[in-house]
């Protein structure tokens, strides 16, 4: 499970915003953000036991990120959910990595997940749980967990679209720095809706803060290798901003080609 909140298109200089807890158990290793083989070039963290991933963005400037949910019927031996991830950022384009989505899982071979996927042309989500439906991304905030987006019966995504709607975001600074305190906020009572939430053997065990804008130079990656309430941000920016330049000279020299 996880909690991830995208402002998709409110900011026209940074069109995609991001905030993600992940929560998973403890003991399940994970390496850091890093830039991954391949083409085209991304940056994402690896889950080490099943090598996928759960966030990640492409070159193209493209993110995607899965959230599991529950699934009445479920293959014996289901294809990892991370690794799905990880081929749809191989993608040229969200619509494209929608269509693979929607191929792929329409198969059944993997657990319920809901993907997002945005660039700066088109913005999705694809449920995948008992029923497969993509849904594109409407201006402004969206939160999405375990079940549809913006679920108005979770109370923890109510309670993140609230805190989050507490004033105007228009700026990158200004979400960041606002989701950083949201989903940083401590474990709740039991009963009650949490941002971070911390059980005996699972729990948030990883945050992630993302910012898309225009130009490379702008683009911002922040990650904690931990519960955001307990471990401090690092800055993987110029991993980010690396990998959406190369991806830029690219395309302009196969233009010139």
């Amino acid at each position: 499970m996880c909690l991830l909140a995208i402002q998709y298109q409110l900011v026209p200089e940074s069109p995609i915003l991001v905030a993600c807890n992940r929560e998973e158990s403890y003991d399940r290793p994970t390496s850091a953000p890093s830039i991954q083989s391949g083409k085209p070039r991304v940056l994402a963290c690896t889950d080490q036991v099943a090598s996928g991933t759960w966030l990640g963005v492409n070159q193209h400037g493209m993110f995607v990120g899965v959230c599991n949910r529950p699934k009445l019927f479920v293959s014996p031996s289901p294809r990892s959910r991370g690794l799905l991830c990880r081929d749809l950022l191989r993608s040229g384009s969200a619509r494209l990595a929608v269509d693979l989505a929607m191929e792929e899982l329409h198969a059944g071979n993997y657990a319920g997940a809901n993907f997002v996927i945005a660039d700066s042309e088109s913005g999705w989500v694809v449920h995948a749980g008992d029923e497969l439906e993509a849904a594109q991304l409407e201006e402004g905030l969206s939160i999405i967990s375990n079940s549809d987006v913006d679920n108005p019966r979770d109370q923890r995504v109510q309670m993140a679209h609230r805190l989050l709607s507490l004033q105007t975001l228009d700026s990158p600074v200004k979400f960041l720095a606002v989701a950083s305190k949201v989903f940083a906020r401590a474990p709740s009572p039991p009963g009650r809706p949490s941002m971070v939430i911390r059980g005996q053997s699972r729990g948030t065990v990883s945050s992630t803060l993302l910012s898309l804008g225009m130009k490379p130079r702008d683009a911002i990656y922040q990650y904690a290798a931990g519960p955001p309430d307990r471990t401090k941000f690092e800055d993987f920016s110029p991993l980010l901003r690396d990998i959406l330049s190369r991806g830029i000279r690219e395309t302009r020299s196969e233009v010139q080609v």
